[in-house]
């Protein structure tokens, strides 16, 4: 009896290619899910952005710098217009984006050339504070800016506290309807993906457009006691307190303007002489 022997290395080749089946049923699967996971990434970048655009409006759009909050209506479309919808749209005001593929990012799309994002006003949103509010009050959380400075207010700066602004994104499920050489987009039919983010800032900090506006925010008695030397009550000290000065500091050379210039904050403001500044060029 004589017993057949398989010719070199045909063995090994079997072998690779039982292998190669096995990483492939683990494989395929991943590979097909990598184009819905990078979509599904690209709307959670887009998220990000659209929470630092609701918050940062907040530090120019609000009730403490003498406007108005910008309405809602107005905010959550610049939102959808701006961050959803076709990334090639010119931003122009009051423009708002329709359900139609025109306007839809033609990257966040289904395998069957479905919209991710279906409808603008109901699946992408706006809120503030924790809560979610669609009210601009409830997104301030207190701290204790007054208990360390208590005369804040005469700075003309709130302590309201942190804001938070908020941006949320439903995202929709595949098609029933979708089929594939494996089960890859089973889950994905029933997600019911909601992609939510939020940024906090401060947006009543304490700014100036310029230094006359600096000295107007303190040129106060409560914050600048010796602008109470301006007062036709006192205004007898600074010329008395100057020639005193001239006389304790005569020795080592000073005759005149030596005084410490109470109340004068234009003494202090620093100006670059107008030479010195370097002015573009025009026609270049």
């Amino acid at each position: 009896m004589s017993t057949r022997r398989l010719p070199p290395g045909a063995a090994a080749a079997g072998q690779a290619l039982v292998e190669f089946l096995g990483l492939a049923l683990i494989l395929v699967p991943f590979l097909l899910l990598l184009p819905m996971i990078a979509k599904y990434q690209d709307i959670a970048h887009a998220t990000d952005m659209a929470a630092r655009y609701v918050a940062f409006d907040a530090t120019v759009r609000n009730d403490a710098n003498g406007g108005n909050w910008k309405p809602n209506g107005e905010l959550a479309g610049e939102v959808r217009r701006r961050f959803f919808s076709n990334p090639t749209a010119p931003i122009k005001t009051n423009d708002t984006p329709g359900d139609f593929k025109a306007h839809q990012n033609l990257f966040w799309r289904d395998p069957l050339d479905n919209a991710l994002i279906r409808n603008f006003d109901s699946d992408v949103r706006i809120s503030f504070g924790e809560s979610a509010s669609p009210d601009r009050g409830a997104g301030f959380r207190g701290v204790n800016e007054g208990a360390i400075f208590i005369r804040h207010d005469a700075l003309g700066v709130k302590a309201r506290g942190v804001f938070r602004g908020n941006v949320s994104v439903s995202v929709a499920n595949l098609p029933d309807s979708l089929t594939g050489p494996t089960k890859s987009y089973e889950r994905l039919k029933s997600l019911d993906l909601v992609i939510r983010r939020h940024v906090d800032l401060v947006p009543d900090g304490w700014t100036a457009k310029d230094p006359d506006q600096t000295a107007s925010r303190i040129d106060s008695a409560e914050i600048n006691t010796g602008s109470t030397f301006k007062l036709p009550l006192f205004e007898f000290l600074p010329p008395v307190i100057e020639a005193a000065v001239v006389v304790m500091e005569s020795p080592s050379g000073c005759f005149s303007h030596c005084g410490p210039k109470l109340g004068e904050l234009d003494y202090w403001k620093e100006v670059v002489p107008a030479d010195r500044i370097v002015r573009p060029r025009t026609g270049q």
